[in-house]
């Protein structure tokens, strides 16, 4: 059997991405083949940050071609490649973002803000160049979530402002602004346009993704935000409750409606385990989530428990996937952020930076 790049492709579409489900060669992964005699060189680049997984992917694609009489040798690099993605029709990418994904909810305390620190940490972790952008103006959390109270931003001219880092992940909120306990009293449009400033006018420094932890509800807000920024997929927080699921679905709908793809939906608090004695007691009902994807069609990301931990790891300033990063639930923020990374790869690429740029000119 002649050792060449078809055989080597061909051997290669039968192995499956663990996290995806897809082939490698159908998803057009495999790369850059090099092949000298019996040894093969190649390259499998992946769409989504996946660097607790790129041992695993190595060893799949060296134990398939290892399988070939004619392979002698096998040497085989995985990395991530994050690109840029579509977004709603009419809105322009952001300078220094190439995704956006939008954490929501249909109503408060559902863990939206938990959920959304831990993810975007948890991309991080997985390679990925991440920032939050808290856009709670009115309860913003994210500052003491990430141990960051006190912090102010620079402004490097006067203009606009650079992002705070912490945990390797570039962060901007109403409260690096305000201090903790004055209310923000503001109507509707005022809130809108803080919300755009910090935004567009933080200088975001060469993102693959920015998570941004949106205000609960479906209302002025949540729609011009949906309508304006370039969301490229949301993922709607909710708890089994029959009342929160009734506001997630509203905030599905809305998303629905401008054109925002919906990632799919975490549920939160979903089971609560007994540290004294392992009972499991599902506080807030069971399988509302999942329901609820049926239903509409979309994935279910994954359940988060109701943990004493993951309260007082967000009060202390140290989220559970930094705080605990090889632990239960620090696992289970990292599978559901990989799942959302995977949902944005999937989607449409932005090609807006291919088109040409049209002048007209007197001659």
């Amino acid at each position: 059997m002649e050792l060449n790049e078809q055989l080597v492709k061909s051997t290669l579409s039968q192995v499956i991405d663990p996290n995806t489900g897809k082939d490698l060669v159908s998803t057009r992964c495999v790369r850059d083949i090099v092949i000298n005699g019996g040894k093969v060189v190649l390259t499998v680049e992946l769409g989504y940050p996946a660097r607790s997984q790129e041992a695993r992917i190595e060893s799949l694609v060296r134990d398939a071609l290892g399988a070939v009489p004619a392979v002698s040798s096998v040497s085989v690099t995985v990395r991530s490649r994050i690109v840029a993605h579509a977004v709603q029709h009419g809105v322009k990418l952001l300078d220094g973002v190439k995704n956006i994904i939008a954490v929501a909810s249909g109503k408060g305390g559902v863990g939206k803000s938990t959920t959304a620190v831990n993810l975007a940490l948890a991309l991080a972790a997985e390679g990925a160049r991440v920032g939050i952008l808290d856009a709670d103006i009115y309860g913003p959390s994210q500052p003491q979530m990430l141990g960051l109270q006190g912090r102010q931003p620079e402004s490097p001219d006067g203009k606009s402002l650079s992002p705070i880092e912490a945990w390797g992940v570039q962060a901007m909120s109403i409260g690096f602004l305000v201090d903790v306990e004055t209310p923000m009293v503001w109507r509707g449009p005022m809130a809108t346009q803080a919300l755009k400033q910090l935004l567009t006018e933080t200088n975001w420094q060469d993102l693959d993704y920015l998570v941004v932890d949106m205000p609960p509800g479906t209302g002025d807000i949540q729609l011009t935000l949906s309508q304006s920024v370039p969301v490229t997929g949301a993922v709607v927080v909710t708890t089994p409750q029959d009342i929160a699921l009734l506001d997630a679905r509203k905030g599905v709908k809305m998303f629905e409606k401008v054109g925002v793809p919906i990632l799919g939906v975490v549920e939160n608090m979903s089971l609560h385990i007994c540290p004294a004695c392992g009972h499991e007691s599902h506080i807030f009902g069971t399988g509302g989530g999942q329901k609820m994807c049926d239903d509409y069609g979309i994935a279910f990301l994954g359940a988060l428990p109701l943990d004493l931990q993951i309260r007082e790891e967000v009060d202390a300033g140290r989220p559970t996937v930094v705080a605990d990063p090889d632990g239960r639930v620090a696992a289970l923020y990292k599978e559901i952020a990989r799942k959302v990374a995977i949902g944005v790869a999937v989607r449409a690429k932005d090609m807006t930076h291919k088109f040409p740029n049209i002048v007209v000119q007197n001659t």
